[in-house]
């Protein structure tokens, strides 16, 4: 049987609840490059689908044909704009105190004790990781992950599996001693095509996304005060997320029926 050794991260909306940070930086962008664009929450939503934020804003130029058809003027513009607004929104991460998002760093902490593997997948930008994670998680914290694969070095975007492709092999690990933590279809689809479990932590913005595949499909990773909401799969009757939980979910022991479960505390025994 397999053993856990990593954990590996999407980061916006699955570290942080960072997507509406992302949408209004878009809006103050578009706003001051002089463009009749301003992505409401439903329209936001929707533009989920496409993965990258140049691409999201290469659709609406070209969608609405706000730009000649001139494909490098087309570039040009979009580069300009997603320049523009990855300031705006690294500014913003600060201003706004971006918090992690329930039980992310309880379980940071409790990985790196048992010498588990930290890494982060992310069609981000490395600055936008190292910002959020100075912000929220502390100075310098990018130390505490062994793999950071961004847009920077992959430029393939989710669902293609090449960012956890990257991020194996930084890692130097099997898809199979690894599972990931997502929040939308398109990163759950690239894990599963990488060959690892997922567990998916949704919000309001991806809470209809089809997660077929995944292990577990939460809310949020829960704390021992603040229970997490299951959407789908197996939680064995534990009310958080914790390694032991993680280790359960990675290779299931025959003897747990998938309609009878462990507490948190009852399952510390089965790892």
């Amino acid at each position: 049987m397999s053993e856990l050794k990593a954990i590996i991260f999407d980061m916006d909306g699955t570290l942080a609840d960072t997507e509406d940070i992302h949408r209004r930086a878009f809006n103050l962008a578009f706003e001051e490059f002089g463009y009749p664009l301003n992505w409401s929450h439903s329209e936001y939503k929707r533009l989920l689908s496409i993965s990258g934020g140049k691409e999201r804003i290469r659709h609406c130029l070209e969608s609405r044909h706000l730009v000649n058809n001139e494909r490098k003027e087309l570039y040009e513009i979009t580069d300009a704009i997603h320049r523009k607004k990855s300031d705006l929104y690294r500014q913003k991460l600060v201003a706004d105190k971006i918090e992690l998002r329930p039980g992310i760093r309880r379980l940071i902490t409790e990985s790196g004790q048992a010498g588990i593997q930290l890494a982060i997948a992310t069609s981000s930008s490395g600055k936008n990781v190292v910002t959020l994670l100075d912000s929220a998680l502390g100075k310098n914290s990018s130390e505490l992950f062994s793999a950071i694969v961004t847009c920077d070095t992959v430029q393939d975007k989710k669902p293609s599996a090449a960012v956890y492709h990257a991020t194996l092999s930084e890692l130097g690990l099997e898809p199979e001693n690894c599972i990931a933590i997502e929040d939308t279809k398109n990163g759950n689809l690239a894990a599963l095509a990488a060959g690892m479990k997922t567990i998916i932590t949704t919000h309001a913005l991806t809470v209809d996304d089809d997660f077929s595949g995944a292990s577990l499909v939460l809310y949020h990773l829960g704390e021992p005060d603040k229970p997490f909401k299951l959407i789908a799969g197996n939680s064995y009757n534990a009310h958080y997320v914790d390694l032991a939980l993680l280790k359960l979910i990675h290779s299931p022991p025959e003897a747990i029926p998938a309609d009878q479960g462990l507490s948190n505390y009852a399952r510390v025994a089965a790892k």
